[in-house]
């Protein structure tokens, strides 16, 4: 499994090497070795499912199963109330997570850095989603993972219909008639998709949050979007037809006995930053081998060439199968387009300065589409990670949101 993420990290031409001085890189390494062999104290979280994570901290928690109309069965998380328990309903926020991610980012910091928890502290009825294919929401009706069928899918089908059947569901249990939608990365993807096209499913949002925002790719510098100088063909030969850097025990692994060495914990944090931005001094180093557990938590190969597509693209499109695969699906020789500009709902957008994914470029062309802006938040010194691992998110970004929530209850 982990030689596909050296591919990765092949294709984008990057090697993980130490410092420049040769004396300094021998006198590291010799530390390592002679370290490697003593236990450092593992965080239990490595081992622990999001609930478990969730009740550690003293929190409740809850897991609910909805049922897609194609058939997957995703799982949602679910933390009711904070630790000071009151009477009553509360209003509703949904977080969805990004690519390759899980439910897991907004609760995998201690309480007072992770936004799930500040959330339901604050009062608020918190959902954690869990996309398709990802390590929680792995079941199907009728089909199991190790079958291709499963795996055709593409963040198409995580906004068209994992969202509306997740905000029906949120809504039918709660008995509230809107909640608050806040997403990272792809969850704003998945939200700009649904909330323009599905006009009854964005009446249903009281206000969209969008961190790290992602319509367009076109501008990135990211190494993950080095896939998309490969033809599709070869991406289809390299990876396979099914899942794509999922959760297995060889990450797990990874975690505990080279991220849980207090002296390689600089190297799982680098590995981050390499993906999604460079910000060293604004991540929890001792939490490496939780995040390294719990992420990357997987996704379809068709959603990564998806995002490939988009690269190329440069704007927010339907997948691509080509002219004849087009006219089956969509009646039409090419793949419709997604048009940010119908989406209604009140919008609130944090962006970082430092984002290689989430590119200052694509997101100044964002902020033009967006008709319903009512918030716009750039932090200058921020990347992809800063948004849901960031130890400054409780100066630099809980404050807004949750005064934004107040103001729009």
């Amino acid at each position: 499994m982990w030689c596909v993420a050296v591919c990765v990290l092949m294709l984008s031409g990057l090697v993980l090497t130490g410092p420049a001085d040769s004396s300094s890189s021998a006198q590291r390494l010799s530390d390592v070795h002679r370290h490697f062999d003593k236990r450092q104290h593992l965080d239990p979280e490595v081992h622990m499912n999001i609930s478990e994570i969730i009740r550690r901290w003293g929190y409740p928690a809850e897991e609910q199963e909805v049922v897609t109309e194609d058939g997957y069965i995703l799982t949602l998380n679910r933390i009711p109330q904070g630790l000071k328990r009151t009477a009553g309903p509360r209003p509703v926020v949904f977080l969805q997570h990004g690519l390759l991610a899980a439910g897991s980012n907004w609760i995998t910091n201690p309480p007072n850095s992770s936004l799930g928890y500040v959330l339901a502290d604050a009062g608020y009825d918190v959902w954690l989603g869990n996309s398709r294919g990802n390590t929680w929401s792995r079941k199907h009706q009728s089909l199991t993972p190790d079958q291709d069928q499963y795996w055709t899918f593409s963040y198409d089908e995580m906004a068209l219909k994992d969202l509306p059947a997740v905000v029906n569901h949120i809504l039918k249990v709660t008995g509230q008639e809107q909640i608050f939608y806040i997403g990272h990365s792809q969850g704003t993807t998945l939200a700009f998709i649904a909330f323009s096209t599905l006009p009854e499913l964005a009446s249903k949002i009281k206000m969209f949050f969008g961190l790290a925002p992602v319509a367009t790719v076109e501008f990135t510098g990211s190494p993950m979007t080095k896939l998309s100088v490969l033809p599709e063909f070869l991406i289809w030969d390299l990876f396979g037809r099914r899942d794509f850097l999922p959760q297995s025990q060889m990450i797990e692994w990874f975690a505990e006995h080279v991220c849980g060495k207090q002296l390689l914990k600089e190297l799982c944090g680098n590995l981050f930053f390499i993906l999604c931005g460079f910000d060293e001094k604004n991540l929890n180093v001792s939490r490496t081998p939780v995040y390294t557990t719990h992420c990357p938590a997987g996704t379809s190969v068709q959603n990564m060439i998806h995002w490939a597509q988009a690269v190329h693209g440069g704007r927010l499109m339907a997948f691509d199968f080509g002219a004849a695969g087009n006219m089956k699906h969509y009646n039409q020789s090419t793949p419709p387009q997604y048009h940010v500009q119908d989406m209604k709902v009140p919008t609130a957008l944090f962006s970082g300065g430092q984002d290689t994914l989430a590119d200052p470029k694509d997101m100044a062309i964002l902020l033009t589409q967006v008709s319903n802006l009512v918030f716009h938040r750039h932090i200058d010194h921020w990347d992809h990670l800063d948004f849901i691992w960031g130890l400054d998110a409780p100066e630099q970004m809980f404050p807004y949101i949750l005064k934004l929530l107040q103001e729009h209850q």
